[in-house]
Protein backbone atom coordinates (compact mmCIF):
# COMPACT_ATOMS: atom_id res chain seq x y z
CA UNK A 1 0.00 0.00 0.00
CA UNK A 2 1.24 3.46 -0.80
CA UNK A 3 2.41 5.19 2.33
CA UNK A 4 1.65 2.39 4.77
CA UNK A 5 4.28 2.26 7.48
CA UNK A 6 4.98 -0.36 10.10
CA UNK A 7 2.97 1.26 12.92
CA UNK A 8 0.01 1.76 10.59
CA UNK A 9 0.09 -1.89 9.51
CA UNK A 10 0.22 -2.91 13.13
CA UNK A 11 -2.79 -0.76 13.97
CA UNK A 12 -4.92 -2.16 11.18
CA UNK A 13 -4.19 -5.74 12.20
CA UNK A 14 -4.78 -5.11 15.88
CA UNK A 15 -8.21 -3.75 14.97
CA UNK A 16 -9.09 -7.37 14.24
CA UNK A 17 -8.44 -7.96 17.95
CA UNK A 18 -10.12 -5.02 19.64
CA UNK A 19 -9.54 -6.60 23.02
CA UNK A 20 -5.85 -5.81 22.71
CA UNK A 21 -6.36 -2.08 22.34
CA UNK A 22 -5.87 0.03 25.49
CA UNK A 23 -9.25 1.76 25.14
CA UNK A 24 -11.19 -1.24 23.82
CA UNK A 25 -13.80 -1.09 26.59
CA UNK A 26 -14.58 2.54 25.78
CA UNK A 27 -14.87 1.69 22.09
CA UNK A 28 -17.25 -1.17 22.81
CA UNK A 29 -19.45 1.11 24.92
CA UNK A 30 -19.57 3.72 22.18
CA UNK A 31 -20.37 1.12 19.56
CA UNK A 32 -23.22 -0.32 21.65
CA UNK A 33 -25.02 3.00 22.16
CA UNK A 34 -28.38 3.33 20.42
CA UNK A 35 -28.33 5.36 17.23
CA UNK A 36 -30.12 8.63 16.65
CA UNK A 37 -31.98 8.92 13.32
CA UNK A 38 -29.15 11.09 11.97
CA UNK A 39 -26.49 8.59 13.04
CA UNK A 40 -28.47 5.79 11.42
CA UNK A 41 -28.61 7.73 8.16
CA UNK A 42 -24.87 8.41 8.28
CA UNK A 43 -24.27 4.70 8.69
CA UNK A 44 -26.50 3.98 5.70
CA UNK A 45 -24.63 6.59 3.68
CA UNK A 46 -21.34 5.01 4.74
CA UNK A 47 -22.56 1.56 3.69
CA UNK A 48 -23.39 2.92 0.24
CA UNK A 49 -20.03 4.69 0.04
CA UNK A 50 -18.17 1.48 0.82
CA UNK A 51 -20.18 -0.61 -1.63
CA UNK A 52 -19.86 1.95 -4.43
CA UNK A 53 -16.12 2.38 -3.88
CA UNK A 54 -15.54 -1.35 -4.18
CA UNK A 55 -17.86 -1.51 -7.18
CA UNK A 56 -16.01 1.24 -9.04
CA UNK A 57 -12.39 0.95 -7.86
CA UNK A 58 -11.70 -2.71 -7.11
CA UNK A 59 -8.82 -3.80 -9.35
CA UNK A 60 -10.78 -6.86 -10.52
CA UNK A 61 -13.97 -5.99 -12.46
CA UNK A 62 -15.35 -9.42 -11.52
CA UNK A 63 -14.63 -8.80 -7.78
CA UNK A 64 -12.94 -12.19 -7.59
CA UNK A 65 -16.03 -13.96 -8.86
CA UNK A 66 -18.33 -12.30 -6.30
CA UNK A 67 -21.66 -10.94 -7.56
CA UNK A 68 -21.19 -7.51 -6.00
CA UNK A 69 -24.65 -6.25 -6.97
CA UNK A 70 -26.21 -9.29 -5.33
CA UNK A 71 -24.12 -8.56 -2.24
CA UNK A 72 -25.68 -5.09 -2.09
CA UNK A 73 -29.17 -6.55 -2.35
CA UNK A 74 -28.36 -8.97 0.46
CA UNK A 75 -26.75 -6.54 2.91
CA UNK A 76 -28.72 -3.32 2.40
CA UNK A 77 -31.79 -4.64 4.30
CA UNK A 78 -29.51 -5.82 7.10
CA UNK A 79 -27.99 -2.35 7.28
CA UNK A 80 -31.42 -0.74 7.45
CA UNK A 81 -32.30 -2.93 10.45
CA UNK A 82 -29.28 -2.14 12.63
CA UNK A 83 -29.79 -0.36 15.94
CA UNK A 84 -26.20 0.43 17.00
CA UNK A 85 -22.90 1.48 15.47
CA UNK A 86 -21.45 -1.92 16.40
CA UNK A 87 -24.14 -3.69 14.36
CA UNK A 88 -23.61 -1.31 11.45
CA UNK A 89 -19.86 -1.97 11.39
CA UNK A 90 -20.47 -5.71 11.63
CA UNK A 91 -22.66 -5.59 8.52
CA UNK A 92 -20.05 -3.67 6.51
CA UNK A 93 -17.20 -5.89 7.68
CA UNK A 94 -19.13 -9.04 6.81
CA UNK A 95 -19.89 -7.62 3.39
CA UNK A 96 -16.20 -6.82 2.80
CA UNK A 97 -15.17 -10.30 3.96
CA UNK A 98 -16.84 -11.72 0.86
CA UNK A 99 -13.88 -10.36 -1.13
CA UNK A 100 -11.42 -12.52 0.86
CA UNK A 101 -8.63 -9.95 0.54
CA UNK A 102 -6.45 -7.87 2.82
CA UNK A 103 -6.53 -4.06 2.56
CA UNK A 104 -10.33 -3.94 2.90
CA UNK A 105 -11.01 -2.77 6.44
CA UNK A 106 -13.07 -0.42 8.59
CA UNK A 107 -11.24 1.76 11.10
CA UNK A 108 -13.58 2.97 13.88
CA UNK A 109 -13.84 6.75 14.01
CA UNK A 110 -12.83 6.75 17.69
CA UNK A 111 -9.48 5.27 16.69
CA UNK A 112 -9.05 6.76 13.22
CA UNK A 113 -9.38 10.28 14.62
CA UNK A 114 -6.71 9.65 17.25
CA UNK A 115 -4.25 8.11 14.83
CA UNK A 116 -4.71 10.62 12.05
CA UNK A 117 -3.67 13.49 14.29
CA UNK A 118 0.03 14.35 14.28
CA UNK A 119 1.99 13.36 17.37
CA UNK A 120 2.66 16.31 19.62
CA UNK A 121 3.48 17.28 23.17
CA UNK A 122 3.58 15.07 26.24
CA UNK A 123 1.16 12.58 24.73
CA UNK A 124 3.61 11.17 22.22
CA UNK A 125 3.82 7.40 22.02
CA UNK A 126 6.49 5.56 23.94
CA UNK A 127 8.12 2.14 23.68
CA UNK A 128 10.16 -0.27 25.79
CA UNK A 129 12.78 -1.04 23.13
CA UNK A 130 11.70 -4.69 22.92
CA UNK A 131 11.26 -6.40 19.54
CA UNK A 132 9.52 -9.75 19.60
CA UNK A 133 8.12 -12.61 17.56
CA UNK A 134 5.65 -15.30 18.57
CA UNK A 135 7.33 -18.65 17.99
CA UNK A 136 5.62 -21.94 18.83
CA UNK A 137 3.02 -20.04 20.81
CA UNK A 138 5.57 -18.17 22.94
CA UNK A 139 6.22 -14.43 22.78
CA UNK A 140 10.01 -14.27 22.55
CA UNK A 141 12.28 -11.23 22.64
CA UNK A 142 14.36 -11.30 19.45
CA UNK A 143 16.24 -8.03 19.93
CA UNK A 144 16.50 -5.07 22.30
CA UNK A 145 17.34 -1.51 21.26
CA UNK A 146 20.66 -0.40 22.80
CA UNK A 147 20.18 2.11 25.61
CA UNK A 148 16.41 1.45 25.78
CA UNK A 149 14.52 0.84 29.05
CA UNK A 150 14.52 -2.90 28.33
CA UNK A 151 18.28 -2.90 27.69
CA UNK A 152 18.97 -1.01 30.92
CA UNK A 153 16.83 -3.55 32.79
CA UNK A 154 18.92 -6.39 31.39
CA UNK A 155 16.25 -7.90 29.12
CA UNK A 156 17.88 -10.29 26.65
CA UNK A 157 16.94 -12.02 23.37
CA UNK A 158 15.32 -15.37 24.04
CA UNK A 159 13.44 -14.22 27.13
CA UNK A 160 9.75 -15.12 26.99
CA UNK A 161 7.18 -12.42 27.74
CA UNK A 162 4.63 -13.84 30.19
CA UNK A 163 2.58 -10.88 31.42
CA UNK A 164 2.14 -7.25 30.46
CA UNK A 165 0.43 -4.89 32.90
CA UNK A 166 -0.45 -7.84 35.10
CA UNK A 167 -2.29 -9.69 32.33
CA UNK A 168 -1.00 -12.99 31.01
CA UNK A 169 -0.86 -13.35 27.25
CA UNK A 170 -0.60 -17.07 26.57
CA UNK A 171 -4.37 -17.71 26.38
CA UNK A 172 -4.89 -14.77 24.04
CA UNK A 173 -2.15 -15.99 21.73
CA UNK A 174 -3.67 -19.47 21.65
CA UNK A 175 -7.07 -18.07 20.70
CA UNK A 176 -5.58 -15.89 17.95
CA UNK A 177 -3.54 -18.78 16.59
CA UNK A 178 -6.69 -20.87 16.23
CA UNK A 179 -8.54 -18.04 14.48
CA UNK A 180 -5.73 -17.35 11.98
CA UNK A 181 -4.45 -20.87 11.43
CA UNK A 182 -3.29 -21.30 7.83
CA UNK A 183 -3.56 -17.58 7.03
CA UNK A 184 -0.56 -15.65 5.80
CA UNK A 185 -1.11 -12.82 8.32
CA UNK A 186 -0.99 -15.15 11.33
CA UNK A 187 2.55 -14.21 12.41
CA UNK A 188 1.81 -10.50 12.10
CA UNK A 189 -1.41 -10.59 14.13
CA UNK A 190 0.10 -12.79 16.83
CA UNK A 191 3.15 -10.56 17.22
CA UNK A 192 1.19 -7.33 17.24
CA UNK A 193 -1.29 -8.60 19.79
CA UNK A 194 1.66 -8.59 22.20
CA UNK A 195 3.64 -5.67 20.78
CA UNK A 196 0.62 -3.37 21.04
CA UNK A 197 0.54 -3.95 24.80
CA UNK A 198 4.18 -2.89 25.08
CA UNK A 199 3.38 0.61 23.83
CA UNK A 200 1.84 3.61 25.54
CA UNK A 201 2.66 7.23 26.24
CA UNK A 202 6.18 8.44 26.89
CA UNK A 203 6.87 8.53 30.61
CA UNK A 204 4.34 5.83 31.48
CA UNK A 205 5.60 2.84 33.47
CA UNK A 206 4.73 -0.64 32.23
CA UNK A 207 5.06 -3.80 34.32
CA UNK A 208 6.36 -6.72 32.26
CA UNK A 209 7.05 -10.26 33.47
CA UNK A 210 9.53 -12.52 31.70
CA UNK A 211 10.87 -16.03 31.77
CA UNK A 212 14.61 -15.42 31.59
CA UNK A 213 17.40 -17.59 30.23
CA UNK A 214 17.55 -19.61 33.45
CA UNK A 215 13.75 -20.14 33.36
CA UNK A 216 13.22 -17.78 36.27
CA UNK A 217 10.16 -15.52 36.44
CA UNK A 218 11.46 -11.94 36.49
CA UNK A 219 9.44 -8.72 36.52
CA UNK A 220 10.53 -5.23 35.49
CA UNK A 221 8.86 -1.83 35.49
CA UNK A 222 9.84 -0.19 32.21
CA UNK A 223 9.44 3.54 31.63
CA UNK A 224 8.36 4.15 28.05
CA UNK A 225 10.57 6.38 25.91
CA UNK A 226 10.58 7.92 22.44
CA UNK A 227 10.84 5.34 19.63
CA UNK A 228 14.04 5.25 17.61
CA UNK A 229 14.19 6.75 14.12
CA UNK A 230 13.15 9.95 12.39
CA UNK A 231 9.49 10.96 12.42
CA UNK A 232 7.86 11.00 8.99
CA UNK A 233 4.27 11.64 7.91
CA UNK A 234 2.75 11.06 4.48
CA UNK A 235 -0.62 12.54 3.58
CA UNK A 236 -3.38 11.86 6.11
CA UNK A 237 -1.67 8.79 7.56
CA UNK A 238 -0.36 8.93 11.12
CA UNK A 239 3.34 9.60 11.67
CA UNK A 240 5.75 6.69 11.51
CA UNK A 241 9.33 6.29 12.62
CA UNK A 242 11.89 5.58 9.92
CA UNK A 243 15.17 3.99 10.96
CA UNK A 244 18.00 2.16 9.25
CA UNK A 245 21.08 0.22 10.29
CA UNK A 246 24.32 -0.21 8.32
CA UNK A 247 27.28 -2.39 9.28
CA UNK A 248 29.44 -5.29 8.16
CA UNK A 249 28.91 -8.88 9.35
CA UNK A 250 30.88 -12.10 8.98
CA UNK A 251 33.85 -11.81 6.58
CA UNK A 252 33.23 -8.16 5.62
CA UNK A 253 29.69 -8.72 4.26
CA UNK A 254 27.64 -5.56 3.85
CA UNK A 255 24.46 -5.44 5.95
CA UNK A 256 21.61 -2.93 5.62
CA UNK A 257 18.31 -3.05 7.57
CA UNK A 258 15.39 -0.62 7.66
CA UNK A 259 11.80 -0.64 8.89
CA UNK A 260 9.67 0.95 6.13
CA UNK A 261 9.89 2.00 2.48
CA UNK A 262 9.15 5.64 3.33
CA UNK A 263 10.95 8.98 3.66
CA UNK A 264 13.01 8.63 0.45
CA UNK A 265 15.12 11.67 1.28
CA UNK A 266 16.35 9.95 4.43
CA UNK A 267 16.27 6.31 3.40
CA UNK A 268 17.68 6.55 -0.11
CA UNK A 269 20.50 8.84 1.00
CA UNK A 270 21.49 6.27 3.62
CA UNK A 271 21.14 3.35 1.22
CA UNK A 272 23.12 5.07 -1.53
CA UNK A 273 25.97 5.82 0.88
CA UNK A 274 25.90 2.24 2.16
CA UNK A 275 26.05 0.76 -1.33
CA UNK A 276 29.05 2.91 -2.23
CA UNK A 277 30.86 1.60 0.84
CA UNK A 278 29.82 -2.02 0.14
CA UNK A 279 30.82 -2.06 -3.52
CA UNK A 280 33.81 -4.34 -2.90
CA UNK A 281 32.19 -6.47 -0.19
CA UNK A 282 32.03 -10.26 -0.76
CA UNK A 283 28.26 -10.15 -0.33
CA UNK A 284 25.28 -8.03 0.67
CA UNK A 285 22.50 -8.76 3.16
CA UNK A 286 19.28 -6.73 3.11
CA UNK A 287 17.39 -7.36 6.33
CA UNK A 288 13.68 -6.72 5.69
CA UNK A 289 12.31 -8.65 8.65
CA UNK A 290 9.48 -6.68 10.21
CA UNK A 291 9.50 -4.16 7.36
CA UNK A 292 5.90 -2.99 6.91
CA UNK A 293 6.25 -1.81 3.30
CA UNK A 294 5.41 1.64 1.96
CA UNK A 295 6.26 3.23 -1.37
CA UNK A 296 7.17 0.72 -4.06
CA UNK A 297 9.07 3.35 -6.04
CA UNK A 298 11.78 3.34 -3.37
CA UNK A 299 12.36 -0.34 -4.08
CA UNK A 300 12.85 0.46 -7.77
CA UNK A 301 15.60 2.91 -6.81
CA UNK A 302 17.29 0.43 -4.49
CA UNK A 303 17.16 -2.33 -7.09
CA UNK A 304 19.06 -0.05 -9.45
CA UNK A 305 22.19 -0.74 -7.39
CA UNK A 306 21.79 -4.49 -7.93
CA UNK A 307 20.40 -5.06 -11.45
CA UNK A 308 22.65 -4.46 -14.44
CA UNK A 309 20.23 -4.90 -17.34
CA UNK A 310 18.15 -1.92 -18.37
CA UNK A 311 14.39 -2.24 -18.71
CA UNK A 312 14.00 -4.88 -15.99
CA UNK A 313 11.14 -4.63 -13.51
CA UNK A 314 10.13 -5.87 -10.06
CA UNK A 315 6.67 -6.80 -11.28
CA UNK A 316 3.42 -5.20 -12.37
CA UNK A 317 0.78 -3.24 -10.47
CA UNK A 318 -2.63 -3.83 -12.05
CA UNK A 319 -5.59 -1.53 -11.48
CA UNK A 320 -9.04 -1.79 -13.05
CA UNK A 321 -7.93 0.01 -16.19
CA UNK A 322 -4.14 0.05 -16.25
CA UNK A 323 -1.00 -1.98 -15.69
CA UNK A 324 2.08 -0.23 -14.34
CA UNK A 325 5.44 -1.97 -14.37
CA UNK A 326 7.79 -1.23 -11.48
CA UNK A 327 10.81 -0.46 -13.63
CA UNK A 328 14.21 -0.75 -11.99
CA UNK A 329 16.12 2.53 -12.16
CA UNK A 330 19.69 1.52 -13.03
CA UNK A 331 22.75 3.16 -11.53
CA UNK A 332 26.01 3.89 -13.33
CA UNK A 333 27.71 1.50 -10.92
CA UNK A 334 26.05 -1.81 -10.00
CA UNK A 335 27.00 -4.12 -7.15
CA UNK A 336 28.00 -7.46 -8.74
CA UNK A 337 28.18 -9.79 -5.72
CA UNK A 338 25.66 -12.19 -4.13
CA UNK A 339 22.64 -10.65 -2.39
CA UNK A 340 20.69 -12.24 0.46
CA UNK A 341 17.30 -10.85 1.55
CA UNK A 342 15.92 -11.67 5.01
CA UNK A 343 12.12 -11.74 5.50
CA UNK A 344 9.50 -12.99 7.95
CA UNK A 345 5.76 -12.87 8.60
CA UNK A 346 5.96 -9.15 9.38
CA UNK A 347 7.46 -8.32 5.97
CA UNK A 348 4.60 -6.82 3.97
CA UNK A 349 3.49 -5.09 0.82
CA UNK A 350 6.34 -3.15 -0.86
CA UNK A 351 8.77 -5.37 1.05
CA UNK A 352 7.30 -8.49 -0.52
CA UNK A 353 7.29 -6.87 -3.94
CA UNK A 354 10.94 -5.83 -3.60
CA UNK A 355 12.15 -9.20 -2.31
CA UNK A 356 10.08 -11.20 -4.79
CA UNK A 357 11.16 -9.00 -7.68
CA UNK A 358 14.86 -9.33 -6.91
CA UNK A 359 14.50 -13.10 -6.67
CA UNK A 360 12.62 -13.32 -9.97
CA UNK A 361 15.41 -11.31 -11.59
CA UNK A 362 17.98 -13.75 -10.27
CA UNK A 363 19.60 -11.10 -8.07
CA UNK A 364 18.76 -12.34 -4.60
CA UNK A 365 18.31 -15.45 -2.49
CA UNK A 366 15.60 -15.10 0.17
CA UNK A 367 16.02 -16.41 3.75
CA UNK A 368 13.60 -16.60 6.66
CA UNK A 369 9.91 -17.42 6.91
CA UNK A 370 6.89 -16.78 4.69
CA UNK A 371 5.93 -13.11 4.36
CA UNK A 372 2.54 -11.70 5.33
CA UNK A 373 0.90 -11.83 1.90
CA UNK A 374 -0.51 -8.29 2.00
CA UNK A 375 0.63 -6.97 -1.36
CA UNK A 376 -2.15 -4.76 -2.67
CA UNK A 377 -2.12 -1.07 -3.52
CA UNK A 378 -4.59 0.76 -1.34
CA UNK A 379 -6.03 3.98 -0.05
CA UNK A 380 -7.81 5.22 3.08
CA UNK A 381 -10.80 7.55 3.02
CA UNK A 382 -13.10 8.95 5.70
CA UNK A 383 -16.71 7.78 5.55
CA UNK A 384 -19.76 9.99 6.23
CA UNK A 385 -20.06 8.54 9.75
CA UNK A 386 -16.43 9.37 10.53
CA UNK A 387 -15.00 5.86 10.23
CA UNK A 388 -11.96 5.24 8.08
CA UNK A 389 -12.30 2.92 5.08
CA UNK A 390 -9.22 1.16 3.76
CA UNK A 391 -9.61 -0.40 0.32
CA UNK A 392 -7.43 -1.86 -2.42
CA UNK A 393 -7.42 -0.46 -5.94
CA UNK A 394 -4.42 -2.37 -7.31
CA UNK A 395 -2.98 -5.87 -7.27
CA UNK A 396 0.64 -6.87 -7.74
CA UNK A 397 2.05 -9.67 -9.85
CA UNK A 398 5.76 -10.47 -9.61
CA UNK A 399 8.01 -10.54 -12.65
CA UNK A 400 7.69 -14.33 -12.47
CA UNK A 401 3.89 -14.17 -12.58
CA UNK A 402 3.23 -14.93 -8.89
CA UNK A 403 0.45 -13.26 -6.90
CA UNK A 404 1.65 -12.42 -3.40
CA UNK A 405 -1.68 -11.30 -1.92
CA UNK A 406 -2.94 -13.91 0.51
CA UNK A 407 -0.05 -16.21 -0.34
CA UNK A 408 3.06 -14.41 0.79
CA UNK A 409 6.56 -14.99 -0.45
CA UNK A 410 8.05 -18.36 0.52
CA UNK A 411 11.83 -18.01 1.06
CA UNK A 412 14.37 -20.06 -0.84
CA UNK A 413 15.80 -21.10 2.51
CA UNK A 414 13.28 -21.42 5.35
CA UNK A 415 14.86 -20.63 8.71
CA UNK A 416 13.16 -19.79 12.02
CA UNK A 417 14.35 -18.36 15.31
CA UNK A 418 14.56 -20.75 18.24
CA UNK A 419 14.60 -19.81 21.89
CA UNK A 420 17.78 -21.77 22.46
CA UNK A 421 19.65 -19.93 19.71
CA UNK A 422 18.37 -16.51 20.81
CA UNK A 423 19.50 -17.17 24.38
CA UNK A 424 22.94 -17.94 22.96
CA UNK A 425 22.96 -14.59 21.16
CA UNK A 426 22.56 -16.25 17.75
CA UNK A 427 20.41 -15.17 14.80
CA UNK A 428 19.88 -18.35 12.77
CA UNK A 429 18.39 -16.52 9.78
CA UNK A 430 21.30 -14.11 9.53
CA UNK A 431 23.76 -16.97 10.02
CA UNK A 432 22.22 -18.93 7.13
CA UNK A 433 22.63 -15.93 4.82
CA UNK A 434 26.24 -15.40 5.91
CA UNK A 435 27.04 -19.07 5.31
CA UNK A 436 25.54 -18.93 1.81
CA UNK A 437 27.55 -15.85 0.88
CA UNK A 438 30.73 -17.30 2.36
CA UNK A 439 30.33 -20.44 0.20
CA UNK A 440 29.06 -18.57 -2.88
CA UNK A 441 30.92 -19.30 -6.12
Amino acid sequence: MRGKGQRWIRFLCVILLLGSLPHANLLRAQEAASQTPREHQLDLDSFEYVWKTVHEKHFDPTWGGVDWKAVHAEFRPKMEAVKTRREARAVVRTMLSRLKLTHFSLIPSELYGDLSRPESGAGEPGVTGIHLRVIDGRALVVSVDPGSPAARAGVRPGWEILQIGGKEIASQLAAIAREFEGKSLKDLVLTDAVAGRLEGKQGDCLAVSFLDGADRNISHSLTLVEPRGAKFQLGNLPPVRVWFSEKTVGPGIGYFAFDVFLAPGILMTAFNNAMRSFMNAPGLILDLRGNGGGQGEIGCGMAGWLVLEKGRDLGTIRTRDNALKLIVRPRPQVYPGPVAVLVDGLSLCATEIFAGGLRDLGRARVFGTRTGGAALGGNIERLPNGDGFMYAFANHVTAGGRVLEGNGLVPDVIVQHTREALLQGRDLILEAAIDWIRDFK
